[in-house]
């Protein structure tokens, strides 16, 4: 069958990346986007957060901010979906425009600054039957906020019945609040407040989403916090400020830049945080990935699973098939029976070079 966004995206790319984000999900929730093949190899198959999935694939937080077709989205190939980030109370975001596509380089930059429906319209959407795939929600703060912290314990007892793992978003560089944890004594503050809360008889597993612009000191601080926080997870890694040499569009914007020059970057970090984790703890991947290749060499530097959403803007949902297809190939290359068989190699084949 014709993959239909090879026919749209020349259209979509002609209009304001946010407009044709608005079209995309009101396509989805028209149920106009055909869904996906649902029949994935047993190789790739993977277990996260005490589940097993059909495959490694899910969707970043971002896509669906507001929980608007996070239903849809399993249609899509995808085994696990986040939704937001979600702040406590609506809030507009920065002002537009505010996302910018560099086609030459694969990349987004977005200065969203969190734009949401807050967290109590997101509850209503929810509703009260659960996805039939894992559900993670991204808290976030508001940006006038006086106390970042309250918002994140608020929105975790908010959210408790609702998701499988809840994600911390403490580093987003587009929001006045965005960052304020990724200092190690506010951090173990944050997780001490957050331990302490009643999540209810089967508590979500809390999951923490970490910035590529930190430095290498500092990063083994907030592992440091967070393993003796019992963290569940860790999100390698957010959007980066940074603006590589080896860029050909614009990039003059304000904001986080995802896609393709963020692959190697972030897939460093991941395997140093794997390194400093010492497999304690399932880490997910994300960040320029857009291919099984790609994915791939997430897995082996240390990622359980993986996520995706600027490759979508550029490849469409067809691209989730093609990297679970090309991943069972890769395993069965390299003599994998399972995908779990790979996780890490990587790293154990550098400690065994000469």
């Amino acid at each position: 069958m014709a993959d239909p966004f090879v026919f749209a995206k020349p259209f979509l790319h002609m209009l304001d990346p946010e407009r044709a984000h608005e079209l995309t999900l009101r396509a989805l929730e028209a149920n106009l986007v055909p869904a996906q093949p649902q029949v994935d190899e047993p190789s790739i198959a993977i277990d996260l957060f005490g589940r097993r999935l059909h495959g490694p694939v899910g969707l970043a937080a971002g896509f669906d901010k507001n929980a608007r077709v996070f239903r849809r989205m399993y249609a899509q190939g995808f085994s696990f979906v986040e939704i937001g980030g979600v702040t406590p109370r609506p809030q507009r975001g920065n002002p537009r425009p505010r996302v910018f596509r560099l086609p030459e380089d694969g990349a987004i930059i977005n200065n969203m600054g969190f734009p949401n429906d807050g967290a109590e319209a997101v509850v209503r959407r929810l509703g009260g039957e659960r996805p039939a795939g894992m559900l993670g929600i991204n808290l976030a703060s508001n940006g006038d906020s006086a106390d970042p912290a309250e918002d994140f314990a608020g929105l975790v007892q908010r959210f408790s019945n609702y998701a499988d793992y809840l994600t911390l978003d403490i580093s987003c560089p587009n929001s006045a609040n965005g960052k304020v944890f990724l200092e190690p004594a506010r951090l173990r503050d944050l997780m001490a407040r957050l331990g302490a809360l009643d999540r209810g008889p089967v508590p979500p597993k809390l999951v923490a989403k970490l910035s590529p612009d930190i430095d290498d000191a500092l990063l083994g601080q907030l592992i440091e916090v967070l393993l003796e926080a019992k963290i569940d997870g860790i999100i390698v890694a957010n959007t980066t400020i940074e603006r590589p040499e080896t860029l050909r569009g614009n990039a003059s914007m304000r904001g986080g830049l995802s896609g393709r020059p963020l692959f190697a970057r972030s897939t460093a970090m991941l395997a140093q945080v794997a390194h400093l984790t010492g497999g304690a703890v399932p880490l997910i991947g994300v960040g320029g990935i857009a291919s099984g290749p790609q994915a791939y060499e997430k897995i082996r530097a240390g990622a359980t699973a993986v996520q995706l959403y600027t490759g979508l803007i550029y490849g469409g949902t067809a691209l989730v098939t093609r990297i679970k297809r090309e991943l069972a190939v890769l395993l069965m290359r390299d003599g994998y029976g399972t995908l779990s068989e790979a996780v890490g190699t990587a790293r154990s084949a550098r400690k065994v070079s000469p």
